[in-house]
């Protein structure tokens, strides 16, 4: 049971990341797509931050896995609140469903670590 979480982990670690700084740099990319779904800078950055420390929280995880599930949670919710902005954008289901999926990940990942005990 150790391998999945590892993978799964190392996965939403870097797709978090890769997430997080440019919101957290202000890429003129990243502020267009948020300026779309009417979330402020203010938000974005801060969405950046409780990405980088859920981040942390997952990789401290595998040597806490208490903190891995507490991290886990946190994007679950993250991924929620994405697919309701998403949603009330009109944007095409591709983009409501990604964080929607994601938000899935992070819920195997929970459950994984709670039947590894």
């Amino acid at each position: 049971m150790r391998i999945p979480i590892l993978v799964l982990t190392l996965i939403l670690a870097a797709v978090f990341l890769g997430t997080a700084v440019p919101k957290l740099t202000g890429q003129t990319q990243m502020r267009e797509r948020m300026d779309h779904l009417g979330v402020s800078t203010g938000l974005t950055r801060l969405l950046g931050v409780l990405e980088i420390a859920a981040v942390a929280g997952l990789l401290l995880g595998l040597l806490w896995p208490p903190l891995g599930i507490a991290a886990a949670i946190g994007l679950t919710l993250q991924m929620a609140g994405a697919a309701v902005y998403h949603a009330r954008a009109k944007d095409p289901a591709g983009m409501t469903l990604t964080p929607v999926i994601f938000a899935v990940a992070t819920v195997a990942l929970v459950v994984l670590h709670v039947q590894q005990g």
